[in-house]
């Protein structure tokens, strides 16, 4: 697939991946192996790699943490985005994006719907801005970052970068 801005003065940005869980371990975290591995092969690199619980303050703290990190320009965050009590990713990032990419979760919604038929109405993927940095949100599983990155992160990624960085 082609990326529709080839004409990108950036050619590699620096991610932090982030899998939000109570389960999963390094060994066992086969989402942010995939999200890893792509944004690699995409010619990206991976300055930051964790999992945290699926706690508010461990999700909030980390972000404004991350967010100070000049060398950073994404962060990558997968779990956390559904509807269960222990969800918590999307409702502490959406309320800490200071500029809403809501084309990204609606698209991103759209993608799914076309995989997982009406499943797709409980992700709660979100994309915006926070401290200069972009920030994305999507569910767990494998297939939900395989999708979003292939067809939305990856392609998109260095000329969002390109225009946070125009200030």
């Amino acid at each position: 697939m082609p990326i529709p801005h080839q004409y990108s003065q950036i050619n590699s940005v620096n991610c932090a991946v982030i899998t939000v869980s109570d389960t999963r371990t390094f060994e066992t975290d086969m989402s942010g192996k995939i999200a890893q591995k792509m944004l690699i092969n995409a010619n990206h690199k991976i300055i930051h790699y964790e999992i945290i619980k699926d706690e508010s303050f461990q999700i909030k703290s980390l972000l404004v943490n991350l967010a100070s990190n000049k060398a950073l320009n994404v962060i990558i965050f997968s779990g956390g985005t559904g509807i269960s009590l222990r969800d918590n990713t999307y409702d502490i990032i959406s309320e800490m994006l200071e500029k809403t990419l809501y084309g990204f979760g609606e698209i991103f919604r759209y993608l799914s719907y076309q995989e997982i038929s009406s499943r797709a109405i409980a992700s709660r993927a979100t994309a915006g801005l926070y401290n200069g940095k972009i920030v994305f949100s999507l569910p767990g599983s494998q297939n939900a970052v395989k999708l979003g990155l292939e067809k939305l992160i990856i392609p998109e990624l260095t000329h969002l970068v390109e225009q946070i960085n125009k200030g």
